[in-house]
């Protein structure tokens, strides 16, 4: 699946700053909760699944935009502390830098509103102008917090470079189907995947995870990987189905698991994992994070993922 030794990743995708506020539980259609203390926090699927990635020992290259205000300063001081190389964050005149205002509840569940901000301005110039970054590049990850056009330019650039592409479909959205067959792996979670299978013509009734995965297969992904939480997590490809355990843990906050998740995955496999092994790798890192709180800040390093 992968490009020879090489070892670079490049991450297409977000920058967001998350406000964070935990309550009790979450608020319903028109109530009210009382929240503890407001946190500030980097986030965004793309710099958090390159945080995930970095702090497993890959090396990372980031294209995204932030605006020109201090959110921006804070998440590309976040990205570069990281050893990530963000010559092509791009700062973008008259912007706001994303926001996600994420609410948790004491069972660790969440629910975020997002306002994409400088996010929005990604654009196939930017991503041209950051080409040389795919040469050599073992892998592509993207994300749909961009949009749609600048992703499909990703795709085809990394087809182009002979580069293997990593989508995770989030938010979910219809999938071109020239954009799905271009996926070399495909990793929605259980309720995005769903989301995907509805889009499908002559899918609409397709129910639950093992069959959402082999139905995107068959709609063009060369691989498909549908995470399920506390249930694990289920691999689709050409050789049958194949089921990963969840990893044991207590969650506090599920907020950036699932980027945790891509990260480690694609650490793993450009680190020359093979990808059921890959999947365990990124199931743990996954686990580890939802018992901390936070997104970034709770993405393990590789001493933290050891055997004891």
């Amino acid at each position: 699946m992968l490009n020879g030794s090489a070892r670079r990743i490049v991450v297409v995708g977000s920058v967001n700053i998350d406000l964070m506020l935990r309550c009790p539980q979450l608020p319903a259609a028109g109530e009210t909760v009382l929240g503890g203390d407001l946190q500030q926090a980097p986030g965004g699927k793309g710099a958090n699944q390159a945080v995930a990635a970095a702090r497993l020992g890959a090396e990372v290259a980031f294209i995204g935009c932030i605006g020109d205000d201090a959110f921006g300063e804070q998440a590309a001081a976040a990205l570069r502390a990281e050893g990530i190389d963000i010559r092509h964050l791009q700062r973008c005149a008259g912007l706001s830098t994303g926001v996600a205002m994420v609410l948790s509840d004491a069972a660790g569940e969440n629910c975020i509103a997002l306002s994409p901000g400088a996010n929005q301005a990604l654009s196939p110039e930017h991503i041209d102008a950051a080409a040389h970054l795919f040469d050599g590049a073992a892998l592509v990850v993207c994300q749909l917090e961009s949009p749609l056009a600048s992703v499909q330019h990703a795709a085809a650039l990394a087809r182009e470079h002979g580069v293997p592409l990593l989508l995770n479909p989030a938010p979910a959205q219809p999938l071109p189907a020239a954009l799905l067959g271009a996926v070399d792996l495909l990793v929605p979670n259980a309720h995005e995947a769903a989301a995907l299978c509805a889009a499908l013509p002559g899918a609409e009734s397709v129910q639950g995870a093992d069959e959402h995965a082999e139905a995107l297969r068959r709609a063009g992904a060369a691989r498909v990987i549908v995470t399920c939480g506390g249930d694990g997590a289920v691999l689709a490809s050409a050789d049958g189905l194949l089921h990963s355990p969840a990893f044991p843990t207590t969650a506090l906050d599920s907020t950036g698991a699932g980027d945790c998740f891509v990260g480690a995955l694609a650490a793993a496999l450009v680190s020359g994992h093979r990808l059921p092994q890959a999947i365990a790798l990124a199931q743990r890192a996954a686990a580890f994070s939802v018992a901390r709180r936070g997104a970034q800040a709770a993405m393990p390093y590789l001493t933290d993922l050891r055997e004891p």
